[in-house]
């Protein structure tokens, strides 16, 4: 696989301080979460979550793309079943049964959806955005007439074929310590994405785990200095394909 199922690190991670600023929709029986830029655009960041769904990190996220000018958009990828920040903290959680309730065939349907009802609201060019969990989608939806241009960061659980099956751009942000994207499975990335052709990118941050990006430690420095290049990253990469 170009990286691991998710594990213990995909569940491990910090709640970030700040009062999101979009709103939730009903989209076609799928909450939805929407940030609105300041000027109308055909432009929409498509954001793929990892296990915790929609929650503060997510829209913080959301809410920094729409401030630089995209429509950015969080579905609910677990259909009401995200995994609880709370519950997880207090070992109530067997993610290994989580996994199995949301699989491919659960998964794509919601992001064929969201990608569907994008296109019906004018927007013609999306980026997809996928952290843990959600960077598998990014990488299987990363096709003709779905989503232009992708952006993962400690991406899980994507295998080989789905990576080069890619026909669009990919940046993927990576960590140095991280058991699920490793140095053997990124080197083999490496590998996969010069032979399909797209244009590609792979940034390593050192000194920070698998989850940086989305839910640092942000008191130290050294963390709160990655998650926001991960982040510089994603929007130099969009501004230039898409």
């Amino acid at each position: 696989m170009a990286s691991n199922p998710p594990g213990a690190c995909c569940a491990t991670g910090f709640k970030h301080e700040g009062n999101p600023t979009g709103e939730i929709k009903d989209v076609g029986g799928v909450k939805t979460y929407f940030s609105q830029p300041k000027e109308k655009t055909d432009k929409a960041i498509l954001i793929l979550t990892d296990i915790f769904g929609i929650y503060t990190n997510s829209q913080l996220i959301a809410d920094q793309f729409a401030e630089n000018g995209y429509l950015a958009v969080i579905p609910d990828l677990f259909a009401g079943d995200a995994i609880d920040v709370a519950a997880m903290e207090g070992g109530k959680v067997d993610l290994p049964s989580w996994i199995q309730k949301h699989q491919p065939n659960h998964v794509d349907p919601i992001v064929e959806a969201s990608i569907k009802s994008l296109r019906e609201q004018g927007i013609k060019k999306i980026g997809g955005v996928g952290y843990c969990f959600g960077a598998k989608y990014v990488t299987r939806f990363l096709k003709n007439g779905k989503l232009d241009v992708g952006y993962n960061a400690h991406p899980s659980f994507v295998s080989h074929e789905e990576l080069a099956a890619i026909q669009g751009p990919l940046s993927i942000a990576a960590a140095e310590i991280d058991q699920i994207f490793t140095t053997e499975l990124r080197h083999e990335s490496e590998g996969i994405l010069i032979k399909t052709g797209q244009p590609w990118q792979i940034n390593l941050f050192s000194g920070v785990s698998h989850g940086f990006a989305v839910r640092a430690d942000l008191s130290k420095p050294e963390n709160k200095f990655a998650k926001e290049q991960a982040f510089v990253q994603a929007i130099a990469w969009f501004t230039y394909h898409l």
